[in-house]
């Protein structure tokens, strides 16, 4: 297969990444937008209603939003890739139906279960927020299938845009019925219901976009149909197969939450063994959950958008047998992966307390104290994501259950590290931000032995993790030095962080071609990336190798 076949194969994934990591953090903004206002206007009463809801809410969706999609969007690419696109619609077709079913279970133990799960969780009044918010259980469910869809034939702005949507649905609807609740008759409990229906108005808005994307497409799609190849697949078959590569991903995709609810109850206990009361053991564990997860959970954006993007580029090539494309494929997702998640790590280490300072002015003490837990979680950054990208690679070529078996074993790790560190007083709750580190590290480590086991593919150590290292740790130096010199001079940690963020900014550009990171191929999938080659050709900036 030609060089150019495999550059546009890459320029398709690189694009779709890039789509997804935009949506993404505008969708990130539209979020925190919702839930600091409403915070503000229903207090912790308010959002005590409002909290009931969600973890039913996030159950389903983890069950109908994270194995499928995935497994959806890896079938449809392996038929895509073959030009079978009667069996690539039918995979469609049979996942709608689960995901209906889905969707009906969830509504009505949600709708007609509400008042008996707000009275098991000694909280009645979250009863009217549980019935807001089953439509969305519903809707979401379908709208996964959609995405899933779209993704499967490498087309990320139908769910790019679905996304942004279903956002600023969200807020509008969300905070406007909220709003107009409390003060029309300042009860709680429907403002809360109110903010909670928002969930559900951004579902059925997303869903509509993409009725209408589907809809727009059917001419494309018959045509499709035409010269399509095609070989008998039963319902059965499709169901099974959909399944069997669901099912390990969800279970992955639950392990994460689950080791947070057991992380909190160990941690507690440890904290408290060692001399702190429960009040303090609160407030230290308040330090991951409410300072540094919230900014360590920001580079996911882009690290998930390119994870999203690589199953169904390695699905296609794997099904082709293009190994030549599988190793292009695995080398671009992991060095991009690289080039993001290091400056992101080494500038949250860099800037970690001038961040906090800027993020949570009216808690200098508690952004004090969490500086160091921060600066020790951002080490999980990289390990992170590299553990999503080689993730991606072992879904895509069949092996979803690997990364479900080397995630618990990380996380077996991490609860024995935790429960050690924690214990000794000078770590107290970094010995849990170290156990993170280490669950992510080990995890890593394995995906990429798997990887490389099953699909031989050699990373170039020097380019993709050297090279972004230290052009990210020259960043981290620029950065630090700026704010130290803006601070002296203006005496505003606010406008000090602004203008080192931003130089940090360019200073990682620059050094990302002064120490060559990237190839001819790499440079030509970028914005305007013919016109950058020539430029770096001419200063002699592009690695030939």
């Amino acid at each position: 297969m030609s060089k150019v076949h495999h550059s546009e194969h890459g320029a398709k994934f690189v694009k779709g990444a890039a789509i997804l990591s935009i949506t993404g953090i505008i969708a990130k903004v539209f979020g925190a937008f919702f839930r600091i206002p409403l915070n503000n206007w229903i207090g912790a009463a308010g959002m005590s209603y409002y909290g009931v809801a969600y973890p039913i809410y996030s159950f389903f969706l983890i069950i109908a939003t994270a194995g499928l999609p995935v497994a959806i969007s890896k079938m449809v690419s392996e038929r895509v890739a073959i030009g079978d696109y009667i069996n690539a619609h039918r995979v469609y077709k049979v996942s709608l139906r689960i995901m209906f079913a889905i969707g009906v279970f969830g509504f009505i133990v949600c709708y007609f279960g509400a008042d008996i799960i707000a009275a098991h969780s000694k909280n009645p009044g979250g009863a009217a927020s549980l019935r807001a918010i089953a439509p969305a259980l519903l809707t979401a469910p379908i709208v996964a299938s959609f995405r899933g869809y779209s993704q499967g034939q490498q087309q990320m702005m139908p769910t790019g845009a679905s996304e942004v949507i279903e956002q600023l649905m969200r807020v509008f609807a969300g905070l406007g019925l909220a709003y107009m609740f409390l003060h029309s008759s300042a009860d709680l409990t429907k403002a809360a219901a109110g903010a909670t229906f928002g969930a559900s108005a951004g579902s059925i808005a997303a869903l509509i976009l993409l009725l209408i994307v589907y809809i727009a497409g059917s001419n494309a799609r018959r045509l499709h149909f035409q010269k399509s190849v095609h070989k008998d697949e039963s319902t059965k078959s499709i169901f099974k197969e959909l399944l069997k590569i669901a099912v390990p991903i969800t279970i992955g995709s639950a392990i994460l939450p689950f080791m947070m609810i057991v992380d909190l109850w160990l941690v507690m206990r440890r904290l408290q063994a060692t001399g702190w009361s429960h009040h303090q053991s609160k407030q230290l564990y308040g330090l991951i959950s409410g300072f540094c997860d919230p900014l360590i959970g920001f580079p996911q954006v882009f690290t998930i958008a390119v994870a999203v993007s690589l199953v169904p580029a390695i699905s296609s090539a794997f099904v082709r047998t293009d190994m030549v494309g599988l190793h292009k494929n695995i080398q671009t997702g992991i060095k991009t992966s690289m080039i993001i998640s290091f400056p992101c790590m080494v500038g949250l280490i860099a800037l970690a307390r001038p961040i906090l300072f800027l993020l949570y002015p009216g808690q200098p003490e508690d952004s004090a104290l969490a500086v160091p837990t921060l600066q020790v979680l951002s080490l999980g950054i990289v390990c992170l994501s590299i553990l999503r990208t080689f993730s991606s690679v072992l879904q895509g070529i069949g092996k979803p259950a690997i990364p479900v078996i080397n995630l618990s074993i990380g996380v077996i790790c991490k609860f024995i590290i935790t429960y050690i560190l924690v214990g000794i007083p000078s770590f107290n709750i970094n010995g849990a931000a170290a156990g993170n580190v280490a669950a992510y590290g080990i995890t890593a480590i394995l995906n990429y032995r798997a990887m490389h086991k099953l699909t031989g593919t050699n990373l170039d150590i020097i380019s993709t993790f050297v090279k972004p290292a230290i052009a990210s740790l020259i960043m981290g130096g620029a950065a630090h030095g700026s704010y130290v010199l803006v601070f002296r001079l203006l005496g505003s940690n606010s406008l000090a962080t602004l203008v080192a963020m931003m130089i940090a900014v360019f200073v990682y550009v620059v050094a990302v071609f002064v120490t060559k990171c990237l190839g001819p191929e790499e440079i030509i999938m970028m914005p305007k990336g013919e016109k950058i080659l020539r430029l770096t050709d001419k200063l002699h900036l592009t690695n030939k190798q």
